[in-house]
């Protein structure tokens, strides 16, 4: 999995998804562990391996610097793995990949390193951007321009927060599932389960992971983040609106909206990816959502849909995603400073087109999983220059969420969710 990641790009939450489903929970959940937790700290322990070998991480055969990231994550993260055992799997994983030569090597700086256990690497440096970097294996980059924007402290919480496992929330289906029955087996079952101060109707939960699973793959509950939550709400359809969802994939906030208008919304879901799609009109049958329509399209060119047909348009627009670093690590190493030139032109043609299908007295949603300001509060305030027969609105939402331009902002440190951004428009 950490190859296909390293290699094609992959997602890992994907990849885990799809290919942990014939584990035992014990050896699934050591999995997500060894995947989730290796992409998380590459950078950090990418410089052990510098120190411990003299070489650079990024100047090893694939397979080798992998093997090396495992075996360190476990002797330095998981201190459950026996130090020999980490040490000869890895050795192991090199030898499957045909690298004989490469054994003794990866035997050499593990054993070194389970010597020198206490060896900080960030300790090295003196810089306090690079000592950041380093401790909360953060890009540099990332971590200049967020301690710029929030302050050094609360970016260490953020950078902090981004390598924590997010917990586990989720709706309950209302529309074929009794919410207090499902709470209770869950109770039952020896889960913890409290309602969220962030999104009405979503739940956190602990424990009881086998049912959680079952429940989801019956289409009883939808895992969802909090934040995430929160769009549908904002959305506001009812019954027999037409709503269009420009950016729809995998389905989440498609399917949340047609739960909350009792599946008697008119809703038009649309992805410019035809297995994106796919994602959506698996997620609207297992949940028993009604879709009036699902179409592939390219959002920013101009859409096939009369002018001021729909009473509500969503644009949960393609983002940089760095609100959900601590569930898509490997974000972070792909991102680079010029997508934040991109991705906001981008997201502007998206809305621009979407403004043109909303009917006068409609709400226009704009949504990113982003917490950087040229995705979010610089492209809604760039609509509005650019579109004086639309306004802002203030929606209801908890205070604490709530922003002075009337937008909705999340943080993972300090609301425990995914970073969220959530503007509502209205056309006059």
């Amino acid at each position: 999995m950490l190859r296909r990641v390293e290699e094609e790009n992959a997602f890992a939450s994907v990849l885990l998804a799809y290919g942990t489903e014939h584990l035992r929970a014990d050896d699934r959940a050591l999995c997500y562990e060894l995947v989730q937790g290796v992409l998380r700290w590459q950078l950090w322990l990418d410089a052990l391996i510098e120190k411990f070998s003299g070489r650079s991480a990024q100047k090893l055969d694939v397979p080798v610097r992998l093997a090396l990231r495992l075996g360190l994550y476990q002797l330095r993260k998981l201190s459950r793995v026996p130090a020999r055992a980490a040490v000869n799997e890895s050795v192991n994983l090199v030898r499957l990949s045909r690298l004989r030569s490469a054994e003794g090597f990866v035997n050499a700086v593990l054993r070194r390193a389970a010597r020198e256990i206490e060896f900080d690497p960030a300790a090295e440096t003196t810089d306090r951007f690079e000592r950041i970097s380093v401790e909360t294996s953060h890009p540099r980059w990332l971590v200049e321009r967020w301690v710029d924007a929030m302050g050094e402290d609360v970016a260490r919480e953020f950078c902090e927060a981004n390598n924590r496992p997010p917990g586990v929330s989720f709706r309950i289906n209302t529309n074929f599932a009794n919410a207090s029955e499902v709470i209770d087996k869950l109770k039952s079952a020896g889960a913890s389960v409290t309602a969220s101060q962030i999104a009405a109707d979503a739940w956190r939960v602990e424990g009881a992971s086998a049912l959680i699973r079952i429940f989801s793959q019956e289409g009883l509950i939808y895992l969802q983040d909090e934040a995430s939550q929160l769009v549908a709400h904002v959305v506001g359809a009812r019954a027999g609106e037409r709503v269009l969802d420009l950016c729809a994939a995998p389905g989440s906030k498609s399917t949340h909206i047609a739960q909350l208008s009792n599946n008697k919304a008119f809703i038009v879901a649309c992805d410019i990816h035809e297995h994106r799609l796919r994602t959506v009109l698996e997620a609207v049958a297992r949940q028993r959502a009604c879709l009036a329509g699902a179409i592939v399209l390219d959002a920013t060119e101009p859409l096939p849909f009369p002018h001021k047909s729909f009473d509500h348009v969503l644009v949960d627009a393609p983002c940089t995603g760095t609100g959900t670093l601590r569930r898509n690590p490997e974000i972070r190493w792909r991102i680079r400073p010029s997508d934040l030139s991109d991705l906001p032109e981008k997201q502007r043609r998206i809305l621009a087109n979407a403004s043109r299908v909303l009917r006068s007295g409609g709400r226009l949603v704009y949504s990113t999983c982003s917490v950087e300001t040229e995705e979010d509060e610089s492209v809604a305030s760039a609509f509005l220059d650019e579109h004086k027969d639309f306004e802002r609105i203030t929606v209801d939402a908890p205070a604490h969420l709530l922003q002075p331009d009337g937008s909705i902002r999340t943080w993972p440190h300090r609301d425990g969710s995914d970073g969220f951004f959530i503007y509502a428009f209205e056309r006059r």
